[in-house]
């Protein structure tokens, strides 16, 4: 039998690949697996499908328990697959689909009811199943009726009524009456009413579009909150420190008033003095600089003194140059 190390790498290589392949392939599947994903799947009828798409999250009591395998048409109603785990589905109970966000996300909320477990094989009828009111709809409806209307006809036909009906009592006549001037009205502000309800629309749609991006930016801001309140303590902690710093220093300060107002007159006095001498402290560094230099020089050859001294001694004694110390 070969060792390990003898073996071809290639075929080892594939195979970790598809050990690895498959491993991921399992963790973004996990629901679905046979024995890590077990759950019961059962099915409710509704009227609409609401808004309401695969692999929305199944709750009871706010808790997910799921989450929606299919949406599909079956005749003149929507049939919704969803599978829950590790919760109790009663025979009478009923199914509902709620908005999650402001933005339009949906969810299919259960109310466990019954005295049997539901059989998975028995549908949630349509009379214990209801849909949402979504406002974002409503508004697209909306739109659509208003740029329909015509809104001349319109305030002609309450004119003429108001003609007609005008030997009625008072109060017909001024509810009528103000009918007339509401459609006039109307009228002459639908250019506006049309572009108003258009970009109403065209905002829900926006929002609509950037739901997972505002939800995530909720989120964090959440986190942030609820991060900044768990660091409340140390924040506060810090500020109570910072304070009881500050009256130390006042005291010690005070305490030491009498030694630190004389240091200070001095400290006062000196800077005062170094700047009235400014410019001869300049000069006096400027001139100190080739006395270090030439100094350098002369300690610079040796552990000894080398240096040259002129007029030691008179002209006529010794090998000394009879003019002295300078040659013309």
């Amino acid at each position: 039998m070969k060792s390990f190390q003898k073996r071809n790498p290639i075929p080892i290589g594939i195979a970790g690949l598809v050990v690895i392949a498959l491993g991921i392939t399992a963790a973004l599947n996990t629901e679905k697996l046979p024995i890590i994903g077990a759950g019961t799947v059962y099915t409710a009828e509704f009227s609409e499908a609401a808004g309401l798409s695969q692999d929305d999250s199944v709750r009871i009591a706010g808790v997910k328990v799921g989450s929606v395998r299919s949406v599909e048409l079956d005749e003149d109603r929507i049939e919704v697959k969803f599978k829950v785990t590790d919760a109790w589905v009663g025979d009478e109970s009923k199914a509902a689909i709620k908005i999650q966000t402001l933005l339009g996300s949906k969810y299919l909320a259960l109310t466990p009811r019954g005295d049997d477990s539901l059989d998975p094989g028995t549908s949630i009828g349509l009379k214990r199943t209801s849909v949402p009111y979504d406002v974002t709809e409503a508004f697209k409806d909306l739109t659509g009726t208003v740029q329909d209307l015509d809104t001349d006809q319109l305030a002609k036909s309450f004119d003429t009524l108001s003609q007609t009906l005008q030997n009625t009592p008072e109060d017909v006549r001024s509810s009528l009456s103000g009918l007339s001037r509401l459609s006039r009205t109307i009228a002459k502000r639908d250019e506006q009413l049309s572009e108003l309800l258009s970009n109403t629309k065209q905002v829900s749609k926006t929002l609509a579009d950037r739901d997972d991006a505002l939800v995530n930016l909720m989120e964090d801001a959440n986190k942030l909150l609820s991060e900044l309140q768990r660091r409340e303590q140390a924040i506060s902690t810090l500020l109570e420190g910072s304070q009881e710093l500050a009256k130390q220093l006042r005291g010690l300060v005070k305490d030491n008033k009498e030694q630190l107002g004389p240091v200070l007159d001095e400290l006062d006095q000196l800077t005062s003095m170094l700047h009235r001498n400014q410019d001869s402290l300049a000069k006096g560094i400027e001139n100190y600089a080739p006395f270090i230099r030439l100094f350098t020089n002369a300690i610079g050859s040796g552990r000894w003194f080398d240096n040259y001294i002129c007029g030691l001694l008179p002209p006529s004694v010794g090998p000394i140059n009879k003019k002295g110390c300078y040659q013309e």
